[in-house]
């Protein structure tokens, strides 16, 4: 869905993924025809970002919840 949001509203999708200060840069940007490719692709990359730090954040707690040390 914040796909969907990243590719059609892409300031909005920064702010789902709680980072306003760049949603508010990417509104800049978008405001303009020719910024609305870069702007919906930087949208795009940023939540995948966030989707994989979250996967990342997901499976260290996975791991220290069942003992393991993810340092060694």
């Amino acid at each position: 869905m914040r796909t969907f949001i990243a590719i059609f509203f892409p300031f909005f999708a920064f702010f789902t993924i709680g980072r306003p200060l760049a949603g508010i840069i990417c509104f800049v940007l978008q405001i303009t025809l020719l910024g609305w490719l870069p702007a919906a692709l930087w949208a795009v990359i940023a939540v995948n970002r966030y989707y994989v730090d979250e996967r990342i954040a997901q499976t260290l707690q996975n791991n220290t919840l069942k003992g393991e040390n993810p340092q060694q």
